[in-house]
């Protein structure tokens, strides 16, 4: 049992409070990673020195994304043995490397191209969250079918390295971004779930948090392959 589960009878009301209670803290957290993820990839390219440090340095570069993986895989297994403070660290943590990383494309597509594409998945985003919230449907069933998208997404984008096809390139994005719009509606509704269930605190927020997070990074990425102008 996780220890920021709630077991007690509450009225339809109070779930409903503690639903919409958790989102909010869940976007502000999310809100929160993004802001500094969005800081640090600007302060990163804006000096010379440190981009061709970190990113110049494909031994740092490749550490950092190592490190960005362990860091979500950490956070996810050890949320309920951590404490809220070290998993909001942690998570902070995260989205600042992250930027780091990320500054790199700024070094591939245009100011503007960016720009647009991040507005693209915002409205993207807030669209398929919002019907994840409101929907009245199940949506469990969705989970393993995204699963799976997302594990051949994964695979493909590691045989194209490889490979190195632009054709291939194009097909995974397409199917990135119907994976990740997909996701975004469905975490969302596994959110308010839980919410339902009981589960309330800091540390559900962080972990929601961090899977919207990487939700909306990747249906940043995937729009950016395919819309992104290149310099």
């Amino acid at each position: 049992m996780n220890q920021y589960d709630v077991n007690y009878p509450r009225t339809a009301d109070q779930i409903v409070i503690a639903q919409n209670t958790l989102i909010r803290q869940v976007y502000a957290w999310m809100g929160g990673g993004l802001l500094l993820t969005a800081l640090m990839a600007m302060a990163t390219i804006s000096s010379p020195a440190l981009f061709s440090a970190i990113i110049g340095n494909r031994l740092v570069f490749y550490a950092l994304i190592i490190g960005e993986i362990g860091l979500v895989i950490g956070i996810s297994r050890a949320i309920n043995k951590i404490s809220a403070s070290v998993a909001s660290f942690l998570f902070l943590l995260y989205a600042a490397m992250n930027g780091v990383t990320m500054s790199v494309i700024f070094v591939i597509y245009t100011a503007e191209s960016i720009t647009s594409t991040f507005v693209i998945t915002a409205a993207t985003f807030a669209a398929m969250s919002v019907f994840g919230y409101v929907t009245k449907r199940d949506l469990s069933g969705w989970g393993s079918f995204l699963f799976m998208g997302l594990i051949g997404v994964v695979i493909a984008s590691l045989v194209n390295i490889f490979v190195g096809s632009s054709a291939v390139s194009w097909i995974i994005s397409v199917i990135g971004v119907i994976v990740f719009t997909g996701l975004t509606a469905y975490d969302t509704w596994k959110i308010k779930a839980m919410a339902a269930t009981g589960v309330e605190g800091r540390k559900p927020a962080i972990l929601g948090a961090l899977t919207l997070y990487l939700d909306f990074i990747n249906l940043f990425l995937m729009l950016l392959r395919l819309l992104g102008s290149r310099r």
